[in-house]
């Protein structure tokens, strides 16, 4: 049978976002302006702005929830959205993961998270490889936030590797995506990982602690060094495209030789209501565009045109348009 949909497995987290006026200093105050709540975690972020597409494109669910009243709400939210959840595994007496999210209101909108690791540190080699799908493309992510996918392994280095490569096996096309942390396990737990990788999705931070280098200068990232750093990670293993994407546009390279830049549809700060949730709008644009055989030009378009819809919303995914408002909003700007 054709393998045809995207399955997004990992993380799950209820989100509940808090505007603040700014971010204090430790140990003062700052005053909480309004407040909602949202579910979030790559596998449900994903799969709902593909869903909101209304494109027919079959998805699929995986990863670990808990027992409680927000893995019902997971559970929910799928059979709202029509997305298969028979790989999506409530364990029983844990808690579902959850972030609280400092979302400032003034500046650059910037956000911090407070994460609860709950069921999703659950998630082991053995449950990825066990979830059955005919999907086309396996999407796995947050690498770094998964803990039982970021232990050490004495054959592959690291547990996900395993995973990814027990999924390439099978007769899937791989794609990964990683959290936005500070530290050094970056280089430890996703490049070994790259060579069972066929499609890396990641913004100019995550590439930065990859490969050790800086991208943004005086401010801006630089395009040229953006598709450098794609191009490495490329000759790192990756085996079909890196995209790394930032708010002001994104750049793709392909392992057979092409690549492309393009700036991104940002609105205004002043009309930006949270980013919360935007790097992964652009990737399941970016996904779908993969799935869909778009070239890599209008690839970068779609997956921007995710991203900004994104941004006018409170939650991770409130702003999620279908496919035809996003051709639409393409069109109008050319």
């Amino acid at each position: 049978m054709e393998r045809k949909g995207i399955i997004s497995v990992g993380n799950w987290i209820v989100d509940s976002v808090k505007f603040i006026e700014v971010f204090p200093k430790k140990g003062n105050l700052t005053t909480i302006v309004g407040q909602d709540e949202g579910l979030g975690g790559c596998a449900h972020n994903v799969l709902a702005d593909l869903a909101s597409l209304k494109s027919g494109l079959p998805l699929y669910a995986g990863g670990c929830i808990g027992d409680d009243d927000h893995g019902k709400m997971c559970l929910d939210a799928c059979d709202r959205l029509g997305i298969d959840r028979s790989n999506l595994k409530v364990l029983k007496g844990e808690s579902t993961s959850y972030t609280d999210v400092m979302s400032e209101v003034s500046g650059d909108a910037s956000r911090t998270f407070f994460h609860c690791r709950g069921a999703n540190a659950k998630l082991t080699v053995e449950q990825v490889l066990s979830c059955k799908s005919n999907a086309r493309i396996f999407h796995l992510g947050y690498l770094l936030l998964l803990d039982e996918l970021d232990k050490e392994d004495p054959e592959y280095g690291v547990a996900a590797a395993r995973a990814l490569d027990g999924l390439q096996k099978q007769g899937y096309e791989t794609s990964v995506d990683v959290v936005s942390e500070e530290g050094d396990r970056y280089r430890k737990v996703i490049l070994p990982c790259l060579k069972y990788t066929d499609y890396l999705i990641i913004n100019e931070v995550e590439a930065e602690n990859c490969l050790g280098i800086a991208l943004r200068k005086d401010g801006k990232v630089r395009l040229t060094e953006a598709e450098e750093a794609a191009r490495q990670l490329l000759d790192l293993g990756v085996g079909k495209m890196v995209v790394i994407h930032f708010p002001e546009g994104g750049v793709v390279a392909t392992k057979d030789g092409r690549s492309c830049s393009a700036p991104s549809f940002s609105p205004s700060r002043e009309e930006i209501v949270s980013t919360v949730g935007a790097g992964d709008a652009f990737c399941a644009g970016a996904l779908y565009a993969i799935h869909e055989g778009y070239d890599l030009e209008d690839l970068l378009d779609f997956a921007a045109a995710c991203a900004r819809f994104n941004l006018f919303s409170t939650t991770s995914t409130g702003g999620a348009p279908t496919l035809e408002v996003i051709k639409e909003f393409i069109k109008s700007r050319k």
